[in-house]
């Protein structure tokens, strides 16, 4: 009999654990930082902006990205698109790293890819030409950096992108704009202000 009590004692707290375990709430997901909206972007002529939804993870086409080779795979990483009713669109993806020294490094990396990209664009397909331009730093938070990439395929096609990495403590956001045409309907100013509320809006 005291075996039989003891033993039913046992289960009942094994139970009791098992019941409070079930209930103690799951580990919170990581919070996204904030993003741009649709007012941020560099102003369209005839369009406004539509802004999707922030979005957990890296878009998966970023595998096929010659410019953010070193963008998936790192930290809890969010996304949001944006489009006009034309030619014209944009994404932010923002990377929480688990350390500032991590997101330093990610930043070094998203830069060099970024400055070879053309480069490296017309090795991957001798159709296309591509340029790159450097639009230098901008003075946010720890630093912003902005670049341009033309690309002309021998067919006629014709696409400009800009491009910006930047960071905040440990979390680094990548700002991309595109639209058909070349580095003269670029609006670099309006980029980089964009840009700088990206950054500002990592907090």
């Amino acid at each position: 009999m005291p075996k039989r009590t003891r033993a039913g004692t046992l289960l009942a707290v094994a139970v009791t654990g098992l019941t409070v375990a079930l209930a103690a709430p799951a580990t919170a997901a990581p919070k996204a930082p904030g993003f741009l909206a649709a007012a941020d972007l560099p102003p369209h002529p005839t369009s406004s902006w539509t802004a999707g939804k922030v979005t957990a993870g890296v878009p998966e086409e970023t595998d096929w990205d010659t410019c953010l080779r070193a963008l998936p795979g790192h930290g809890s990483a969010w996304h949001r698109d944006f489009r006009t009713d034309l030619d014209t669109n944009a994404r932010q993806i923002t990377v929480v790293l688990p350390d500032a020294q991590s997101a330093k490094q990610l930043t070094s990396r998203l830069n060099k890819d970024i400055k070879s990209c053309a480069a490296r664009i017309e090795r991957q397909d001798p159709d296309t030409e591509a340029t790159g331009k450097d639009y230098g730093n901008l003075s946010v938070e720890e630093g912003a950096h902005v670049y341009g990439v033309h690309t002309e395929t021998s067919w006629g096609a014709s696409d400009v992108r800009l491009l910006s990495v930047g960071r905040d403590g440990r979390t680094v956001t990548v700002v991309h704009w595109a639209q058909l045409g070349g580095f003269e309907g670029a609006p670099v100013k309006a980029f980089k202000t964009t840009t700088t509320k990206a950054v500002n809006k990592l907090h």
